[in-house]
């Protein structure tokens, strides 16, 4: 064995350099060299050129490294492990049964690669910053204001004088045509008036004998129809001024008329309907008997498929236009009904309207029968009309309060109340754009109001206050 003497001379050392000096610097560079590995976080300046220095790449901003904080001695293992949870999530570090730490093997790359630690906190914890993320299930929408409500001008644009209107629930004065031409029944005149240049025209005069009870423009809006006090039904043409047809049938006053396609259907007091085609000689082609009084609201649904009828015996009957039989008899109502209307945006769905002693609009399935949903308005439904460019529709009403009234659809919330008409709102026509409405009562006026917007841009429609006090005589 050799003596520590033979292993000092194998040494071949440079010149002024002793072993002891080597030992020295050897020692320092180790202990330097495990200073910056225990405390990645502090600066060295021991490091090597091909390797950069760890504490300067922050590979823990990117969650390459998850190295969990050590515990103290003494200290709280489940709060720390907790307390971590709660502030970064689940998923930041792992600890191992024993409480040493899981280091990933360097051939098995982090799942946090590429990604920031703040990504993968899971909305498991109440405190987690992902808790307002998508996908905690609260949307942005959230957090934006609720639209405010569309405004409706209170006052009407313009204001007609219409004398001799009748004050009578169970008559249809008023039509409105697609060529823009609004129809009323004064008397026993029919008058015409331009919404284009509110020139008013006389088209007929029935003479003293009898009176006009209902007017109804085809859907082309060249001819118009008129149900006069002694059951004739008159059809002229509202270009020439000229009567085309006159048709007999009903014993007693025609108060209602509603065109489809290609027929018309006519309600009279003698409570029965018929149906003409002017292609055909005779006057009327079928009778539907169903009502036991007066027929006062008519409407074709959208296809032509289905009749609606109202009466004056408080039913609400549905009719397929190829049967003399009703197809469904709607009972609900306790009084006159004689406001109906057909939904354009959903096939099937009829809204009806009561007299005084009902006060309701009721919403039917007509495919099954069912009543949908129904309102109390607090006073007598005259007319209903939906609107065609949004889900909503228009209510006329009476006894008490003779107020106008708009509807959003399904939820019924109202839109806009007006007032105005000191008498019964027993008349009511929509414009052809679907944005205007005229409203007729026995205060003998017409009132014209902006209530929906147009199809292309449904903005808040603006009060025109020029015309608030503008008021025109229709004769």
């Amino acid at each position: 064995m050799d003596s520590p003497q033979t292993r000092k001379t194998a040494l071949n050392l440079p010149t002024g350099m002793s072993e002891t000096s080597l030992r020295l610097e050897t020692l320092s560079g180790s202990l330097r060299g495990v200073s910056s590995l225990s405390s990645p976080s502090k600066s060295s300046t021991c490091s090597d050129r091909f390797i950069p220095c760890r504490s300067s790449s922050r590979l823990h901003t990117f969650g390459l490294i998850e190295k969990a904080s050590p515990v103290k001695e003494g200290g709280n293992e489940a709060y720390s492990r907790l307390l971590k949870s709660e502030l970064f999530g689940s998923d930041f570090g792992s600890f191992s049964p024993a409480g040493g730490n899981q280091v990933g093997s360097p051939m098995s790359p982090s799942k946090n690669m590429l990604r920031f630690k703040t990504d993968h906190s899971g909305p498991s914890s109440p405190y987690s910053p992902s808790i307002l993320s998508h996908d905690s299930g609260l949307s942005s929408e959230s957090s934006t204001p609720p639209k405010p409500p569309r405004k409706v001008p209170k006052t009407p644009h313009k204001v007609l004088d219409a004398p001799s209107l009748q004050d009578d629930f169970y008559l249809n004065l008023v039509d409105w045509s697609s060529q823009n031409v609004l129809a009323v029944g004064l008397g026993t005149c029919v008058y015409l008036w331009s919404a284009a240049n509110s020139k008013v025209t006389k088209l007929c005069d029935l003479g003293p004998n009898d009176g006009v009870c209902s007017v109804q423009w085809t859907k082309e809006g060249s001819y118009i129809s008129i149900g006069t006090n002694l059951g004739q039904v008159q059809v002229w043409d509202g270009t020439q001024c000229k009567r085309v047809r006159t048709m007999s049938g009903h014993q007693t006053r025609t108060g209602v008329l509603a065109w489809n396609s290609r027929t018309l259907a006519s309600g009279s007091r003698d409570r029965n309907i018929l149906h003409h085609d002017l292609r055909v000689s005779s006057d009327f082609i079928s009778k539907l008997i169903g009502h036991k009084s007066e027929v006062c609201g008519l409407k074709w649904s959208n296809d032509d498929r289905e009749l609606a009828s109202g009466g004056n015996d408080n039913q609400l009957l549905v009719w397929n236009q190829h049967y003399q039989q009703p197809a469904l008899r709607l009972t609900e109502h306790t009084a006159a009904v004689k406001a109906i209307a057909w939904s354009p945006h959903q096939s099937g769905l009829l809204a009806s309207g009561g007299g005084t002693a009902d006060r309701c609009i009721r919403f039917w399935n007509t495919t099954n029968g069912h009543q949908l949903n129904h309102i109390d308005t607090g006073s007598q439904v005259c007319n209903l009309a939906w609107s065609k460019n949004v889900n909503e529709l228009v209510s006329t009403h009476g006894y008490s309060q003779n107020q106008i009234m708009v509807w959003k659809y399904p939820s019924m919330t109202k839109v806009t109340t007006l007032t105005g008409h000191s008498m019964r709102v027993l008349y009511l026509a929509t414009s052809p754009d679907g944005q205007t409405i005229v409203t007729g009562a026995g205060d003998e006026t017409l009132r014209f109001w902006n209530v929906f917007p147009s199809m292309k841009a449904p903005a808040p429609i603006k009060d025109i206050g020029l015309w608030s006090l503008g008021r025109t005589q229709i004769r």
